[in-house]
């Protein structure tokens, strides 16, 4: 039987997905950061090979190259395929290159630019395959992808990052990471506009925390102030936002504190929802399927849009014990796949 493992590097969490005879049947999410150390990425990488299993192919996806770790996206490219064959042990593996495909290590120089943040593709062919009329909305930790599909076709204009943020298909907002006060000036609390202070106080995870919104062991990050994660720890982070302490407002005035935060992020994917739509990218009917650790806000986004809700789950041939994790890991699941 056929084995194929899908790779995900992001530059947060490493992502990879073992498929056999066209079927996921395992799938791991560990952190990365390789701002934090290139030690980081290479132990994540060795650990997922040791939990998956050796395989006759590996493709591999990425998003690491943009880390401060690199000084250039095509450096970061050409580094993080080397310290993959060196950790994974694969004997011959290729690199997703979006439009053009699988590509040897061989062509990274010359397709380092098509390499880079195109991760988005992977899953959104998959669905393409599958129906002729969506858009995917991956909300991981950092970040969250809007992909249109017409007529069974990716119609994304974007390619790397740049472009697709001006497209409205990348939004830097997600469930766990970045600032949650870092497009407002003020938020209501306790009946008065508070400004917000522009520091790192607190994360999107606090937010969804304190509303009862985070999945699982989802949260894999320090907190901002390497303190605990307890509803009563967000608590105290995001009162820092406001210049405030925790006993300066109740409970509920916190957590309706919170509702605005993530009603704001909410308000910023709609937006390039409403960008998408002004120029005809989606049916009106078309549904949103939801991708990534975050994609119980796609629920509500689709509430939110008056569209269809199917989740990517149902587009990855997986195992049961498989399928939740290969939905939180979607570009891995579908590179494991497409091989």
């Amino acid at each position: 039987m056929t084995s194929a493992i899908g790779w995900d590097i992001g530059g947060a969490n490493l992502k990879a997905a073992r498929a056999e005879g066209g079927r996921v049947v395992a799938a791991v999410q560990l952190p990365c950061n390789p701002h934090y150390g290139l030690a980081r990425l290479e132990e994540a990488i060795a650990t997922a090979r040791e939990r998956l299993g050796p395989a006759e192919r590996h493709s591999v996806t990425m998003t690491a190259e943009l880390s401060d770790a690199f000084e250039t996206r095509a450096a970061g490219v050409a580094t993080i395929a080397a310290i993959f064959l060196r950790q994974s042990g694969a004997t011959h593996a290729l690199f997703y290159a979006g439009e053009q495909g699988l590509v040897p290590y061989g062509a990274i120089p010359a397709t380092a630019t098509a390499i880079a943040s195109a991760n988005w593709r992977a899953s959104a062919e998959l669905v393409a395959r599958q129906t002729p009329e969506a858009l995917l909305v991956d909300i991981g930790s950092t970040t969250t992808d809007l992909v249109p599909i017409s007529g069974g076709r990716v119609t994304a204009q974007g390619g790397g990052d740049a472009d697709r943020l001006a497209n409205g298909e990348l939004v830097y907002s997600g469930l766990l990471r970045g600032d949650p006060a870092a497009t407002l000036a003020m938020a209501p609390l306790a009946g008065r506009w508070a400004p917000l202070l522009r520091e790192s106080f607190a994360t999107m995870s606090d937010v969804h925390r304190l509303l009862g919104a985070l999945p699982g062991e989802a949260d894999a990050e320090p907190a901002a102030d390497g303190r605990g994660k307890t509803a009563e720890a967000s608590i105290a982070r995001l009162a820092r936002l406001a210049g405030r302490d925790a006993a300066d407002a109740s409970p509920e005035q916190w957590r309706a504190f919170a509702a605005f935060l993530a009603r704001a992020q909410m308000r910023l994917i709609e937006d390039q929802i409403a960008l998408l739509r002004s120029r005809g990218a989606l049916r009106d009917d078309a549904p949103i399927v939801g991708a990534g650790v975050g994609r119980g806000l796609a629920v509500r986004l689709a509430w939110a849009e008056g569209r269809p809700y199917r989740d990517i789950a149902e587009f990855i041939e997986a195992a049961p014990q498989a399928a939740p994790t290969a939905a939180d890991c979607a570009p891995a699941a579908a590179l494991a796949l497409l091989l």
